[in-house]
This record gives C-alpha cells, sequence and structure tokens, in this order.
C-alpha cells in the first residue's frame, strides 16, 4: 500500500504492535460485514431456494419444483395478495417518510441539551415487540377504544370503524417503521454542512425552497436506502396485518403461515 507520494506505508507498525486504523482502506473495513452478510443471509437463502426445487423435501407440501412456483405466480388469489402487499408497502413507506423526514432535520439540527432525550425517545419502540405494539394500536383504535370513547364524551353520535380495515394495518406499520426512517436520515443529514443550507437563504432562497432544491437532494442516497428497508420491512410485516387488519385483510406474509399451518 502506497500514499499520495508514492511512499509504501504499512497497515501493521512494528514497534507498536498495532494496525494504523487511517491506512485501512474502505474495502478493508466492509470486508469482515461482507463476509458476514454473505455467510449468514445469502448462503442460507440460496440454500433454502435449492430445497424448495426438491419435490418433497424436507417435508411433503405437494411441491413439484419450479412448476410450484409458476402456479403461485399465475394463481389469481396470490397475485391479488401480492399486489395489496405491495401497495401496501409503498403507502407505508410514503406515510413513515412524510412523518420521518421533519423528525430526522430536527434531530440533525437541533443543538438542545435535550437531543439524547429526543433520541432515545424515537429508539425506545424498537424495543416493544410489534406484537406489543399492535394490541397498543388495537386499545387505542377499537370499537370501546380511546379514541372511540373520547369521541362519544365529546357528543359524537357513533364509534369511528377503524380496526380491521387497511387504514388500520397502514397507520400501524407506519409506527413500526418509523424509527428505522428517522434514525437513517437523521445519519444523513448530520453529514451535510449546514453552512450550505445557509449560503442558500443568504442567497435569496426561502427555507421550504431551500429544503428541496437544495437539501432534499443532498440527502437523496440516504431517503433511497431508508425508503428501501422501510418497503422490505412492510413486504414482510406478520403481526400488524393479522392483528389489525383482522382474517379479511390478506398480506403475503401471513398468507404464507397459513400455507404452512394447513399442512
Amino acid at each position: 500500500m502506497t500514499c499520495e507520494t508514492g511512499v509504501p506505508v504499512e497497515l501493521f507498525t512494528v514497534e507498536t504492535g498495532r494496525y494504523n486504523v487511517n491506512r485501512l482502506t474502505s474495502a478493508t473495513l466492509m470486508t469482515p460485514a461482507l463476509l458476514l452478510t454473505f455467510f449468514a443471509m445469502i448462503v442460507p437463502l440460496v440454500v433454502l431456494f435449492s430445497i424448495s426445487l426438491r419435490p418433497g423435501y424436507p417435508v411433503d407440501l405437494n411441491a413439484h419444483g419450479i412448476a410450484s412456483y409458476v402456479a403461485t405466480l399465475t394463481d389469481g388469489y396470490y397475485l391479488r395478495i401480492l399486489g395489496t402487499t405491495i401497495m401496501m408497502a409503498i403507502g407505508i413507506t410514503a406515510l413513515a417518510l412524510f412523518f420521518a423526514l421533519p423528525i430526522a432535520h430536527f434531530l440533525a439540527r437541533t443543538t438542545s441539551r435535550w437531543k439524547s432525550v429526543f433520541l432515545l425517545a424515537v429508539i425506545l419502540p424498537l424495543f416493544v415487540g410489534n406484537a406489543v405494539r399492535a394490541v397498543g394500536w388495537m386499545l387505542l383504535l377499537g370499537e370501546t377504544g380511546v379514541v372511540n370513547t373520547i369521541a362519544l364524551h365529546l357528543g359524537a353520535t357513533s364509534t369511528f370503524s377503524f380496526m380491521y380495515t387497511w387504514k388500520a394495518v397502514l397507520l400501524g406499520a407506519a409506527a413500526v417503521n418509523l424509527p428505522y426512517m428517522v434514525l437513517t436520515l437523521q445519519s444523513v443529514l448530520e453529514q451535510i454542512n449546514p453552512s450550505v443550507e445557509e449560503a442558500s437563504i443568504s442567497l435569496g432562497a426561502t427555507p421550504t425552497q431551500t429544503w428541496f432544491l437544495v437539501t432534499l437532494p443532498m440527502m437523496a442516497p440516504g431517503v433511497l436506502a431508508a425508503c428501501s428497508l422501510s418497503f422490505i420491512l412492510a413486504m414482510n410485516a406478520y403481526a400488524t396485518p393479522v392483528l389489525l387488519g383482522g382474517p379479511s385483510f390478506r398480506m403475503m406474509a401471513p398468507a404464507v403461515a397459513d400455507e404452512f399451518g394447513a399442512q
């Protein structure tokens, strides 16, 4: 390894017996994580796919190799479930992004001494399971839940029918994905120098124009990463659709679980 002047640079210093971390390349630093991802995720998926092509292995599920994939992708019932799942994942991601952007911007730009407390408030929901959070939404939005109880006390003549609908799933799943999006977007925003935004405003742009024409384009890779993460989580959601959507609302993860449970 050489420096810019062409002089060889040793990653390992004999005198100190330590590696010079500042001279390690990005590829070297990423190698352990890439190897872990490959052996912990890619290899098991490839093995699982190869097993799925073997009829009756490891258990008899009436599988016939690649024909089972063709039959699934041409069946109207599963196509409707897949379409619903994709549309819900897009809606969940859009709703989570709508709320995550201002929260992430506030956390990235605030100089308040309470910033660590605000961050903790974003992180704490991650310590609660999705099923527990879904039950919380049920207590909040149910026929005799908090929202309907308050509405009746305020003079409403009827209760809101919100539970066991796609709207309840949309709201519950967006709340589950919100912390992931906030933390991802905040880390990207903190890498953007605030002086760039100040320069835009000093040249005559309004704060809104600065946000859409300067800040948002600069954080586009982070927005893409956050949306991809939210979309994947929404596509694989199980507890939230089952508990908030009810038996009549079908998404892909509950449908797959039901198929295995029926065998």
